[in-house]
């Protein structure tokens, strides 16, 4: 197929990264997978992956390198988060017809409300926010585990562990999900210590659903962690409606088990996305206006 320019959407995460590419009038002519492409792993790593899921979208519509110049590019990848890592990712593209790139985030958002006003917030192994509001990105939280995730899968498991101990030394209530836990680490103290040592987020995350699994046979302790981690997004969900965004999406591997958890005035702000980052990404292609972030606390 020939056309005088085509469109093609790129949502890259440290996991792996998608591509869709369409024609001017929308049809879709080809998708795309690749590795991961977090520009945290280095832009040459990152960009070998877009290519990747680029080339396949390509030869899945007949087409290949010749058709680059005429390739508008929106690219929505994990690890952009200044100004300045949108320029160095989009130096580093080929010659393209042109190139836009936005944080993952914003390409959800774009992709969920149709490039309106709106936000999302994803509560999965991590948690984050944001919000589009006439044009500006507007990112809350996401900080990492160390110190952020609040209402995370990650978080979830972590206040498992702590209530598990706190139980072995009779400090809060042994139930039958702080027993589980306890047993799934090794049994003893010792054991969830040393199984604490090379956890990382995802780890702690695996335990989440061991949680609501209690929470649903009505677990005290259980219920308690959920409601508490339903509260945590909350607090998200109040800030980004603050900030303008009339509807929000909740987004990621816990949203639906959590949403029962919510307040009835949460609830009633939250929307089904209308698209998936990917098509976010694709009409940044089309727009090629790429939106600032806003985040307080950066420089």
């Amino acid at each position: 197929m020939t056309s005088d320019c085509y469109y093609l959407g790129v949502d890259g995460g440290g996991t792996k990264c998608r591509a869709r590419l369409r024609a001017p009038d929308g049809t879709l002519l080809g998708e795309g997978l690749g590795g991961p492409a977090n520009i945290r792993l280095g832009l040459d790593r990152a960009w070998a992956s877009i290519m990747e899921a680029i080339q396949a979208a390509l030869a899945q519509a007949g087409l290949d390198a010749a058709a680059y110049p005429r390739l508008h590019v929106g690219l929505g990848l994990a690890g952009i988060v200044t100004a300045a890592d949108g320029v160095r990712t989009r130096a580093a593209a080929p010659r393209f017809a042109s190139v836009a790139a936005e944080t993952d985030a914003h390409a959800a958002c774009l992709g969920a409300f149709s490039g309106r006003d709106g936000a999302i917030l994803i509560a999965g192994t991590g948690s984050a926010g944001y919000a589009l509001i006439n044009g500006q990105g507007h990112a809350v939280g996401g900080w990492g585990f160390e110190v952020s995730d609040e209402g995370s899968g990650a978080s979830i498991g972590r206040e498992a562990i702590r209530v598990a101990l706190r139980a072995h030394d009779s400090l809060a209530p042994e139930t039958g999900l702080t027993r589980q836990i306890r047993q799934r680490l090794g049994g003893s103290p010792a054991a969830i210590v040393a199984w604490v040592n090379d956890a990382g987020p995802a780890d702690y995350g695996r335990l989440a659903p061991d949680v609501l699994a209690h929470a649903a046979k009505g677990d005290v302790v259980a219920c308690t962690i959920i409601a508490k981690a339903a509260k945590e997004l909350e607090t998200y969900i109040r800030h980004l409606h603050a900030l303008g965004a009339p509807h929000l999406c909740l987004m990621g591997g816990l949203s639906a088990p959590l949403t029962p958890w919510l307040s009835p005035w949460a609830r009633s702000l939250l929307a089904a996305p209308e698209g998936d980052a990917l098509e976010g990404a694709l009409l940044m292609a089309r727009l090629n206006i790429p939106s600032p972030i806003a985040k307080s606390a950066l420089p």
